[in-house]
């Protein structure tokens, strides 16, 4: 089965730490997204908490228009995702 392919973008301290604006990963939930990006990434590896849900000190908008914390979210082609510090922000 192809998993579809994700484009997550990443902001802020995500941005500092990967090195990078944007990753493009072939996931099927939002955790198989974020573990591809944690394999890029090693530096990103705190994105995750011990009991393996999201980091409070992370935040995950699906394409912009819903934050996402359910890492078993399925995701379809062309989704994007926007990983930011939960700190982010004016």
């Amino acid at each position: 089965m192809n998993r579809p392919t994700i484009t997550i973008e990443l902001f802020g301290m995500p941005r500092a730490r990967a090195g990078t604006k944007e990753v493009v990963v072939s996931a099927s939930t939002v955790g198989e997204a974020l573990a591809e990006v944690v394999k890029v990434s090693p530096k990103l590896a705190d994105v995750f908490r011990a009991d393996g849900s999201l980091s409070p000190q992370y935040l995950l908008s699906l394409d912009g228009q819903q934050f996402v914390s359910d890492l078993t979210h399925p995701l379809r082609s062309g989704d994007r995702l926007l990983l930011l510090s939960a700190d982010a922000g004016g």
